[in-house]
């Protein structure tokens, strides 16, 4: 296994880490994770700053074993697919914890998880005819917005709260809309192979 692979690897333990961090009732083993304030109004869980923390670690490890593989001449068909995985456990898996903590929207998950169920059958379908679609900007912007406004929210949008401004917020909405753009661009410009002409 190169050394990419191992990253992408890494980084599914990471996902599995945050998901462990914010899922396991704590309180109920007797661990209670303090809490600080903030500014006078805002009141933090340590456990989201550790989680919070991981995922940092996580999302540049992303962007780290693609340079990697692509400047090494490493790239593998393993690696496509461990890459992708790792980045759904990571991004939707959080998304879901997230909306069921109540910090964002349960219409996030949703909307993000469908994209993603659309654009992956394109991705099969075309490349059971031999075929690839590139991924366009608007993939790479949304993919950009999400990490930022997913760090963001895990840090309780500080310090933008305390001005009353939940960029955080803003960011996931903007990649949501840009998830939207880009899963309708890439059935688009997948058409011909979902519906060749006889």
């Amino acid at each position: 296994m190169n050394l990419p692979n191992k990253i992408t690897m890494g980084r599914i333990v990471l996902a599995v880490a945050i998901m462990v961090m914010l899922l396991i009732p704590w309180y109920e083993l007797g661990i209670e994770f303090p809490i600080y304030e903030v500014g006078g109004r805002v009141r933090i869980n340590l456990k989201y700053i550790i989680a919070g923390v991981l995922f940092i670690v996580a999302s540049v490890s992303d962007f780290v074993d693609g340079y990697l593989a692509r400047s090494r001449n490493l790239v593998t068909d393993f690696g496509k697919v461990m890459d992708a995985i790792a980045d759904k456990i990571l991004v939707n898996g959080l998304l879901i914890i997230l909306a069921y903590d109540g910090m964002i929207s349960i219409a996030v998950p949703v909307i993000i998880i469908t994209r993603d169920i659309v654009v992956d059958s394109c991705k099969m379908i075309s490349g059971n005819k031999g075929k690839v679609v590139a991924a366009s900007w608007w993939g790479k912007a949304k993919t950009m917005c999400m990490m930022v406004g997913l760090t963001l929210t895990m840090f309780y949008n500080l310090p933008f709260e305390l001005v009353n401004f939940n960029l955080g917020g803003l960011l996931i909405l903007i990649a949501t809309v840009l998830s939207i753009v880009s899963g309708c661009q890439y059935y688009y410009n997948s058409r011909e192979f979902l519906f060749p002409k006889k």
